[in-house]
């Protein structure tokens, strides 16, 4: 007798192959240490098997205007807008300036919508004390409103200036990569599911 599967070849292949991450550096100020945490996550992710694409806000020049999701014809914008929309996951890296994240972050995410759909997104904060925690529970509530999932755990690190050595490597290797590794098995199960159910069912509620 021939086993009766509920996975259909369109779910199977959508669930099959690697996932593609979208990161976004959420920072363009000058001096910033961003860029390190970027390139080490970067580094975490590609060793676990995911094509990355970084989205650098720093070398990403946007309209200053703040236009409605889908209306700009700007090559900047739609170049920026077909990067999101081929990204299975996103994976945003923040400092937490004034208990926020940065405006520019805020900025990139205004000018799109259904990019950002049905989606998970996972996040790398850093700062002082608070390791931009604070600018991760707002963001939770920006994407929320996206009709994206975010992650339940994060990467967070607390004085950031002390915890990278010289060559971009974190002090602490073994308890770094450990939680990357564990945010990033969230961020594949979501990654995958999502991907699925959207190849499927079309998100459109």
């Amino acid at each position: 007798m021939t086993a009766i599967t509920s996975t259909t070849p369109t779910t199977a292949a959508a669930a099959a192959g690697p996932l593609r991450m979208v990161v976004v550096v959420g920072s363009n100020r000058d001096g910033r240490i961003g860029g390190v945490v970027a390139d080490w996550f970067v580094g975490q992710a590609r060793a676990g098997g995911w094509e990355v694409d970084v989205v650098d806000l720093a070398d990403t020049p946007l309209p200053a205007a703040i236009l409605p999701p889908g209306t700009s014809d700007a090559p900047e914008v739609v170049g920026l807008g077909e990067r999101l929309a081929a990204a299975d996951a996103f994976a945003v890296v923040t400092p937490e300036y004034n208990h926020s994240f940065p405006a520019v972050l805020k900025h990139a995410i205004d000018l799109f919508r259904e990019e950002w759909r049905a989606k998970p997104v996972a996040f790398v904060s850093y700062g002082g004390m608070g390791g931009g925690l604070r600018a991760v529970e707002q963001l939770r509530l920006v994407f929320a409103e996206l009709h994206a999932v975010s992650m339940r755990d994060s990467v967070s690190f607390h004085g950031v200036w002390s915890l990278f050595d010289e060559d971009g490597v974190p002090v602490d290797q073994a308890g770094t990569n450990a939680a990357a590794k564990g945010m990033l098995g969230q961020l594949d199960w979501w990654g995958r599911t999502l991907r699925e159910g959207r190849a499927v069912r079309p998100y459109d509620v």
